[in-house]
């Protein structure tokens, strides 16, 4: 359903840029007094089911609209291929990282007009944080996923996943492709060297973790866990908690030293035709109702602080001032600005 992997790095998106215009540069909207369109991002999977299903023709029917939906990720090469005056997407959704590098291309605005979308008032403050552009819809938290029936000691550390009764059974991503991959290799250097960013002591520390299990996708993370072929592995919440009440052998921990922020962005367009309504969508993502709706659709944790949610998913997202404080935002300009450089050490190190 979350699609997290950054498809291309900033030299390969400016190479492979003209290639990917073939085919994917809309053409220009020729808007109909009757009824606008507006062109989204989104995921597949359940939260596309809930999209299509309840709150697209929700929104369509109140703003009198049409929503085109591309869930054919990924999105960047297309919009940054769509010319700026008319560009492919009204509205972009996807992850922090992804949007920090819309950013640097010029693709995407770096902020919500907090007039033209009221319910931002409303959003807990790391929803607008220096760390984000746009603004952040709902947040996962990035900690351990484990298996519960294999006889393992407690875990409440990230150092556990360093445990060498994980040897074999231990899971994580190709960092190059993944950002749960990527912030974990941030909060790798917090927690043996001097700080998110201290990446000599992030890249010893990777070294120390194999042998390991690597896999592009979350999903992929989420059936190794599942059948039992990794015991101890890296995954944000809703991996594990939509299985809830499934009787899965499997348990999220939420690491003392805090949890990562895998965030869900919505950004607009410079060129957008249809500004008014692209504002529009993005207050109504943000209200309580419709928050509730995906939240307790996909156990994401809603970033408007007035949601009230269900006592089963209230009890275990991330829904108060307090346990939003152990949020950890990564710094994902800092990273794409040294992304290619991460992504040769890191190759060298797993290819070891």
């Amino acid at each position: 359903m979350t699609m997290t992997r950054l498809p291309l790095n900033r030299r390969q998106f400016l190479a492979t840029s003209a290639a990917a215009g073939i085919g994917v540069i809309a053409a220009p909207h020729i808007a109909r007094a009757d009824a606008a369109t507006l062109r989204i991002t989104g995921w597949g999977g359940k939260w596309g089911q809930t999209m299509s299903s309840e709150l697209i023709p929700a929104f369509e029917k109140e703003f009198k609209c049409k929503v085109e939906t591309d869930s054919a990720f990924p999105y960047l090469p297309k919009l940054q291929a769509s010319p700026r005056s008319a560009p492919v997407y009204d509205v972009l959704h996807t992850n922090s990282n992804e949007q920090w590098a819309a950013l640097e291309m010029g693709i995407v605005e770096p902020k919500i007009d907090a007039k033209q979308v009221p319910n931002i008032a409303d959003v807990y403050p790391y929803a607008v944080s220096d760390k984000m552009v746009g603004v952040c819809i709902f947040t996962s938290a990035i900690g351990l996923g484990m298996r519960t029936d294999k006889g393992y000691g407690k875990v409440s550390s990230w150092k556990d996943l360093w445990d060498r009764a994980y040897d074999g059974v231990r899971g994580g991503y190709v960092i190059p492709v993944n950002s749960l991959g990527q912030a974990f290799l941030m909060m790798t250097g917090a927690l043996f060297g001097k700080g998110m960013t201290d990446l000599d002591a992030a890249y010893a520390a990777m070294e120390k973790l194999k042998p390991i299990k690597l896999v592009d996708f979350t999903g992929t993370m989420e059936k190794m866990i599942l059948s039992g072929e990794v015991g101890l592995a890296v995954i944000h919440d809703s991996g594990i908690l939509r299985y809830d009440g499934q009787n899965q052998p499997t348990t999220f921990v939420a690491p003392s030293e805090g949890v990562l922020s895998l965030e869900q962005v919505l950004t607009l367009t410079p060129g957008t035709k249809v500004r008014e309504l692209a504002n529009a969508y993005v207050n109504y993502m943000l209200r309580p109702n419709v928050q509730k709706t995906l939240a307790e659709s996909v156990w994401y944790s809603p970033a408007n602080s007035k949601v009230k949610l269900d006592d089963k998913y209230n009890e275990k997202l991330l829904t108060t001032p307090e346990k939003v404080a152990k949020l950890i935002q990564p710094d994902w300009k800092w990273y794409n600005a040294r992304k290619d450089e991460i992504d040769s050490r890191v190759n060298r190190i797993f290819r070891a």
